[in-house]
């Protein structure tokens, strides 16, 4: 039986660093993989929503934004997470010290939000 493309493993793509990008801030996990850059301050808002389970209607009508808005900015970080929906991009955060552990609600590592 072949597996399907979401149970597949997905192998990171090795990307050269760009400058003013972060690797793997201290405290474990893998090192850089995705070359995760820095987030927006409203991306980490976002983020920690999509980690929590709010909804698109409920992020958009906090943040002053419009639904398509949300759901364009998840995209952007879907893509840059290389996730392929909402909980992947969350376990993605996770795997890459991008998100909190051990805490409720998760929240954006200080090391990861843009100045």
């Amino acid at each position: 039986m072949a597996l399907s493309a979401t149970t597949e493993e997905i192998k990171p793509v090795r990307r050269p660093l760009r400058s003013g990008s972060a690797t793997r801030p201290a405290g474990g996990g893998p090192a850089g993989d995705a070359g995760v850059r820095r987030l927006t301050a409203v991306d980490v808002r976002i983020l920690e929503g999509v980690a929590v389970g709010i909804s698109t209607a409920r992020l958009a009508a906090s943040l002053y934004l419009s639904p398509q808005g949300i759901e364009y900015r998840i995209g952007l970080m879907m893509r840059r997470f290389q996730a392929a929906n909402r909980p992947a991009l969350v376990s993605r955060a996770h795997s890459l010290g991008v998100l909190s552990v051990g805490t409720w609600p998760p929240r954006v590592l200080p090391e990861f939000l843009e100045s």
